[in-house]
C-alpha cells in the first residue's frame, strides 16, 4: 500500500468494527480528500459516518470535541496542517483539556488529522510543520508516521485512544519513501518493505520508538520525511549511523533515545520544522540532560531556517542529505 492507502484502510477498518466512528472535514466525504485518502467511504458507510464540512477549522474541532464528550470517536481531517490556526482555541482550550477539567468524567476521543511538511512546491501556506506546537500543550498526543505500515497501526491506535490525538501526515511520504533528492524519480512504496501493510486489524503501539537503521557510532533523532533523508545521508557518508523515528513524538519513548545515544556517545538531531523552539530543541535538552556523561561531542541540529517556507528556494530551505550528512562528520570529528 502507499501512505494514503494505509491510512484509507486504518480508517475503514475502524469504521466497520465501530459505528462510534465518524470521519469529515473538508471535501473529505463525496471528493474524498484533497489527496484521496478518504476515497470511498462515503459511499461505503453513507453520509452520515463520512461527511464534507465547511471551510471552517474552528467549527470542524469545535463539533468533533462535542462529538467526543458525548461518545463518539471523530477522525477530522484539517485539509493541510497550515490551516489548524483557526482551531488553536478548540484544540488548545478544549480538547486537551477536557479530561482534567472535568476530573476524569468526560475523555476526548478525537483524532484530528493534518497533512504536513514540505518537498512539494506548496509555498508557505501548504507546506509547515507546527508539530512543536502541538508538544508544548498537556493532554495532547502528537503522532507523525513515516511508512505506511507505521500509518495505519498507529492511526488505529489513535482512533483507539481517550486522549485527542494530532496526526500529522507528512504528504511528500505519501507515495514512496523520499531521500531528499528532488532531481531522482520517485521511489513507490511497492518498492519497499514497509509498503506491506496488512489488510486488517493490528496497530503500532504510541509512545514506542522504531530503529529505522541500526548503528554503532552516532545516533539519529528524527521523525516523519526526515527519517528518509536521515538514512540517506547515512548511507552516503558511509558512517554507521543508528536513525531512531520516534513516530510518536509525545508523549515520546525516551527510553529509546536514551539507550541509543549512550550506546553511540554522539547525537544528530533533524526535522523539516524551523530551528528556533522546534522539537529539536526539546529533544537536544533530554539528550543532554539523560546522556550528558555518555556524550563524546556536542549535539547537532539540522532542520528548516527560521523563515515562512519559501517556494522559489524549496530545496535551500528542505534539510537536504548533504546538510545532515555534513552534521553526521561534525559529530565524529
Amino acid at each position: 500500500m502507499t501512505m494514503i492507502q494505509a491510512l484509507r484502510s486504518a480508517m475503514d477498518v475502524m469504521m466497520e468494527r465501530d459505528d462510534k466512528v465518524v470521519v469529515f472535514g473538508q471535501d473529505v466525504g463525496y471528493f474524498g480528500g484533497v489527496f484521496r485518502v478518504t476515497e470511498g467511504l462515503q459511499a461505503k458507510y453513507g453520509r452520515s459516518r463520512c461527511f464534507d464540512a465547511p471551510i471552517n477549522e474552528g467549527g470542524i474541532v469545535g463539533v468533533a470535541v462535542g462529538m467526543a464528550a458525548y461518545g463518539l470517536r471523530p477522525v477530522a481531517e484539517i485539509q493541510f496542517a497550515d490551516y489548524f490556526y483557526p482551531a488553536s482555541d478548540q484544540i488548545v482550550s478544549e480538547a486537551a483539556r477536557l479530561r482534567y477539567r472535568s476530573a476524569g468524567d468526560f475523555t476526548c476521543p478525537l483524532t484530528i488529522r493534518m497533512p504536513c511538511g514540505g518537498g512539494i512546491f506548496g509555498g508557505q501556506t501548504h507546506s509547515q510543520s507546527p508539530e512543536a506546537l502541538f508538544t508544548h500543550v498537556c493532554g495532547l498526543r502528537t503522532v507523525m508516521p513515516s511508512n505506511p505500515y507505521d500509518a495505519k497501526g498507529l492511526l488505529i491506535a489513535a482512533i483507539e485512544c481517550e486522549d485527542p490525538v494530532i496526526f500529522l501526515e507528512p504528504k511528500r511520504l505519501y507515495n514512496g519513501p523520499f531521500d531528499g533528492h528532488h532531481d531522482r524519480p520517485v521511489v513507490p512504496w511497492s518498492r519497499h518493505a514497509l509498503g506491506e501493510v496488512p489488510q486488517g486489524y493490528y496497530t503500532v503501539p504510541l509512545e514506542k520508538a522504531a530503529v529505522l537503521r541500526p548503528g554503532s557510532q552516532l545516533t539519529v533523532l528524527t521523525y516523519g520525511t526526515m527519517a528518509w533523508v536521515s538514512h540517506c545521508a547515512a548511507e552516503e557518508t558511509g558512517l554507521d549511523a543508528e536513525i531512531i523515528d520516534l513516530r510518536s513524538l509525545w508523549p515520546m519513548d525516551l527510553d529509546a533515545v536514551v539507550a541509543s545515544v549512550k550506546k553511540t556517545g554522539r547525537c544528530v538531531i533533524v526535522h523539516e520544522a524551523t530551528r528556533t523552539s522546534g522539537f529539536g530543541a526539546e529533544l537536544s535538552a533530554l539528550v543532554q540532560e539523560h546522556c550528558f556523561y555518555h556524550l563524546e561531542a556536542p549535539i547537532e541540529r539540522v532542520t528548516g531556517w527560521d523563515t515562512p517556507y519559501p517556494h522559489a528556494q524549496e530545496w535551500a530551505y528542505f534539510p537536504g542529505p548533504a546538510r545532515v550528512g555534513a552534521a553526521m562528520r561534525r559529530v565524529m570529528e
